[in-house]
């Protein structure tokens, strides 16, 4: 073999070795950014005492009042999960999540392609649980006037479009943007056809506002401890460390077949 090809073989290995080393870091990011932020959005937040205290007294009308009106379409036990996919699809993904939490936007940032792409072919069903941890955690409205609006986007049949603009534009934790109405009807602009009157009415008056206290409610008793909690068949898959968009996707296939 001459010099030559010795040195292009040489030269193509080092090459491969250099993109492998790209896709491990990259990975590696993938991860760190979610497991970093899972661990902010949790129960009983003690690195937030601080800012607790300081905004104790702002949401004393933050508890939604009256009957839990559940938004159109809404499945499961005591209709608080908003369903997308199709009803006869074999594997069930329960998600529970806040509109609020920076863990729950890393999931949707990672997993929201293959979640669209599984529900659109018929292989998954989704139901979405909606609560307002962060709400409880550093105080304000924002998880559960977002709530409320995305119930208000299910009755239109929007819901998905509108949950994926939410995360899309989610403020900082720690800045509850989302406790405006007017901004989130803002974002329903984002949404083809959404912004209605009716739409409208629904997020000002807080329509399912105790619907979502009632599935916040059911969360904490689940004995759930942070969001997202992602389980699939009953188990929780988001606690493993080697989740990936790909394994989550062979995971639903095997138990298409199964």
């Amino acid at each position: 073999m001459s010099e030559k090809n010795r040195d292009g073989k040489r030269t193509a290995r080092e090459r491969l070795a250099v993109e492998r080393e790209k896709q491990k870091s990259a990975e590696k990011r993938r991860r760190t950014l979610i497991v970093g932020a899972s661990v902010v959005c949790v129960l009983g937040l003690a690195a937030v005492i601080g800012v607790v205290a300081a905004n104790a007294g702002k949401d004393k009308d933050s508890k939604a009042s009256g009957p839990a009106v559940a938004p159109s379409g809404a499945q499961g036990k005591d209709g608080l999960a908003i369903p997308v996919g199709k009803d006869n699809a074999k594997p069930t993904l329960t998600i529970w999540e806040d509109f609020r939490c920076p863990a729950c936007q890393a999931f949707e940032t990672a997993y929201r392609s293959t979640l669209h792409e599984l529900t659109d072919s018929g292989q998954l069903r989704i139901e979405y649980h909606l609560v307002r941890l962060i709400d409880d955690n550093l105080r304000g409205t924002g998880s559960l006037r977002a709530g409320n609006a995305a119930a208000c986007a299910q009755d239109a049949g929007k819901f998905r479009d509108y949950h994926d603009v939410l995360y899309e534009n989610q403020p900082k934790e720690t800045d509850d943007a989302f406790g405006n109405n007017s901004k989130l009807i803002e974002l329903a602009g984002k949404v083809k056809g959404l912004d209605t009157a009716t739409f409208r009415t629904c997020v000002n008056d807080g329509k399912h506002d105790a619907w979502v206290d009632k599935s916040n409610a059911a969360f904490k008793s689940g004995g759930f401890s942070g969001t997202p909690t992602v389980l699939l068949g009953g188990k929780n898959i988001y606690q493993d460390q080697t989740l990936t968009p790909a394994k989550l996707k062979q995971m639903v296939l095997a138990a298409n077949k199964g």
